[in-house]
């Protein structure tokens, strides 16, 4: 997995949990992921850690994994991957 740069961001920093590591690696999706720019990973990585019951810890892991899947969507959001405007 491509080293994460977040010099840019103000916000906290969220580290990468193992077991969401884990899914990316298993699922493959880590390039997909280190394309992603900096802000999303790291609110993705927020967003998940956030959750209080395992179920809804997994539901957001599935969640981010499909959207990095199928491209386009970045938290239910319309994402235009690469498009600068």
């Amino acid at each position: 997995m491509k080293e994460r740069d977040f010099s840019g961001l103000k916000r906290d920093i969220n580290p990468m949990p193992d077991d969401v590591k884990r899914r990316l690696e298993e699922s493959g999706l880590n390039d997909a992921y280190s394309a992603r720019p900096p802000y999303q990973r790291n609110d993705y990585l927020g967003w998940i850690t956030r959750a209080k019951q395992a179920g809804t810890r997994e539901k957001r892991i599935m969640q981010m994994l499909d959207e990095l899947r199928d491209g386009g969507l970045y938290m239910k959001m319309k994402y235009n991957q690469g498009i600068k405007k």
